[in-house]
């Protein structure tokens, strides 16, 4: 699997996915709306594709020719009502099965582990929107590795463990949930998973 295409690839855990990827050698596409986010250290060593998540031939183009696809869709910390993250990847299955691709990895959140009367209020609209897009990876009929992190850290790497459909712990290094997201994709046991992931 040399060629992916990242979606949300200029957000905190994106970038960490990333610079992981390259340093293993892939080629990476990104698509992007903003090209001022476009990190200086990827400059001439990632593929852009510029566009919206919402435009169904901005992700078409994004996908094609890929080996697979990971999708770290985010709100930069906005908690408002959003169905962003759902039709995005609604978009990008669409876009994989056009192209025949089976395998790719997302990131959601660990509260979908929990009942939702115990999910911060605050919340709220943002994890019914993570919900509506694990309804969607799960139905999709592809090789998807659902990836449920807890409170992503700006900490550096360390030792974590994985369980599937389990909340695991507090925390997880942004720099080791991004190496994942990038890892498991070559990992068939992780095929079809709901993961959690938090550092030891």
């Amino acid at each position: 699997m040399n060629k992916l295409a990242i979606f949300g690839g200029t957000g905190m855990t994106g970038r960490c996915a990333v610079n992981y990827a390259l340093e293993k050698g892939k080629h990476v596409r990104l698509l992007v709306r903003d090209e001022s986010a476009i990190p200086e250290e990827f400059k001439g060593k990632v593929e852009i594709i510029n566009g919206n998540v919402l435009n169904q031939a901005d992700v078409d183009k994004t996908v094609e020719g890929v080996d697979g696809v990971v999708i770290i869709l985010g709100t930069r910390g906005s908690t408002e009502p959003t169905t962003m993250m759902s039709e995005g990847t609604r978009n990008i299955i669409e876009a994989m099965k056009k192209f025949g691709l089976k395998k790719f990895s997302a990131c959601l959140s660990s509260f979908l582990f929990m009942p939702v009367e115990n999910v911060p209020k605050v919340f709220h609209e943002l994890n019914a929107d993570h919900q509506r897009m694990l309804d969607v990876i799960k139905a999709s009929g592809l090789e998807y590795r659902a990836v449920l992190p807890p409170h992503i850290a700006d900490e550096p790497s360390g030792n974590f463990k994985i369980l599937y459909n389990e909340r695991v712990g507090r925390t997880i290094s942004k720099y080791d949930l991004g190496k994942f997201f990038i890892d498991c994709l070559e990992n068939d046991e992780h095929s079809g998973k709901v993961i959690g992931i938090a550092t030891v």
